[in-house]
């Protein structure tokens, strides 16, 4: 029996369980899996570690550092380069470098939560273990469980969410490509793709509606080759869902005992798809929050600011998103860089 049970070990789950832990008994319920993403570190996480006095240790680090994004918009023929600075990073080992945080009086179980039961006075977490069924009991379940929350799809089954497909493939000796480019192209998504460069790899991928999303991933990649981008033969393809709200209306924080935080609340950008920086600001908020005697209440006040951010970036949405006002802006060149 715990006071806090988390599901989810990511940055939202583990900067909740290093928080929390000081005051309450916690277990946390993960899966250490690679997930499908950029790996880069936006200026608000940056912003978060130096409020904080951390300093990320190289371990982390994968080459190229990138100091700009290639903005290429497929149907318009357009391409123009921005001034951007980004840290790029190994996800898996940046997730466990925030779990090392997390203090040892924390119940650590690496596994799959199965089902959720919520019982008169707290909740039972199941998980299969050795093909034997373990359950966990705690007074407040949080959500840090991404996209495809089951604590979301359990208790808020009605509150729904926009959602994608993000598919991403790896490639080696990958022609033209730049360092970390943002594409746009209407004729496959409505949303975005993305080159980022790792070592010596080069990672493709983009966020598709879930009809056709594969079909569209691989016509995106054809239609690429007009840029003259030639990503090659692939080494590894993954998948997941990736949320983005259309307003903050579709962000739910919780019921009072059920709380949802990081990406399984909708903290994420509707414009750019980052995440990192949402979940740890939205896990200290919760924290902060369960000290005092009304939690939802706090949090819900906690969290005001995070909420704004994301109603900002749904107005910045369609100066990046429509094709008439992106042309407009990216053929003015405003803070554009000249490429050499």
């Amino acid at each position: 029996m715990f006071d806090i049970i988390i599901i989810g070990g990511g940055p939202a789950g583990a900067i909740l369980a290093k928080e929390a832990a000081k005051n309450f008994s916690v277990a946390m319920i993960y899966e250490d899996s690679k997930k499908p993403c950029g790996g880069l570190l936006s200026d608000d996480a940056q912003r978060f570690f130096a409020e904080r006095t951390m300093a990320l240790p190289k371990e982390l680090l994968v080459d190229p550092q990138i100091f700009a994004v290639d903005t290429i918009d497929v149907g318009q023929n357009l391409w123009r380069r921005y001034q951007r600075s980004y840290i790029n990073i190994d996800r898996k080992k940046f997730d466990a470098w925030l779990r090392s945080f997390v203090p040892e009086n924390v119940v650590k179980i690496e596994n799959h939560a199965s089902k959720i039961v919520r019982m008169e006075d707290r909740f039972a977490v199941s998980y299969n273990e050795n093909g034997e069924e373990k359950t966990v009991y705690g007074k407040y379940l949080v959500g840090a469980d991404g996209a495809n929350s089951l604590v979301r799809r359990t208790f808020f089954p009605n509150k729904k969410i926009r959602h994608y497909v993000s598919v991403q493939q790896s490639f080696e000796n990958a022609e033209n490509a730049p360092f970390y480019a943002c594409i746009f192209d209407k004729e496959t998504t409505d949303c975005c793709a993305w080159i980022v460069t790792k070592e010596n790899e080069t990672i493709f991928g983009g966020a598709f509606v879930p009809k056709d999303c594969r079909e569209n991933f691989e016509k995106l990649k054809t239609r690429l080759k007009s840029q003259g981008i030639i990503l090659g033969k692939e080494k590894e393809t993954e998948g997941c869902i990736v949320l983005r709200p259309k307003s903050t209306r579709e962000i739910i924080l919780g019921d009072g005992k059920v709380f949802l935080i990081g990406e399984a609340a909708g903290f994420i950008s509707p414009s750019s798809l980052e995440g990192i920086s949402k979940a740890m600001y939205s896990a200290e908020a919760l924290a902060d929050a369960l000290n005092t005697e009304k939690p939802l209440k706090e949090y819900k006040k906690n969290t005001r600011k995070l909420r704004f951010g994301i109603f900002l970036k749904t107005v910045k949405c369609p100066f990046m998103y429509a094709p008439f006002l992106r042309k407009l802006v990216m053929k003015s060149g405003l803070t554009a860089i000249d490429i050499k």
